[in-house]
């Protein structure tokens, strides 16, 4: 198995793709709220289904819990604002 960089191994550790999942996540919330279609409240879920995933993962690495944990919070805002739509 190839060594990653230490530019690689920031891109995937998991703190980093939580941040990056929530970003995506906040964007389809976003866009679902702008304009509230079928299709773009879906994919708001989806993403946010996804970032969860991102969350647990994170989590269990027990590393960053600062930055997890403030992106677990905007999750949860996000979560408010997409049932609202």
């Amino acid at each position: 198995m190839a060594e990653h960089s230490d530019t690689s191994w920031k891109n995937d550790h998991p703190s980093t793709l939580l941040s990056n999942s929530v970003q995506r996540a906040d964007h389809a919330v976003k866009q679902a709220m702008s304009n509230p279609v079928e299709t773009a409240i879906e994919q708001a879920y989806n993403s946010i289904e996804h970032t969860e995933n991102a969350l647990l993962h994170a989590e269990h690495q027990q590393e960053n819990m600062d930055t997890v944990e403030q992106n677990k919070q905007q999750l949860e805002r996000m979560k408010q604002q997409l049932r609202e739509v």
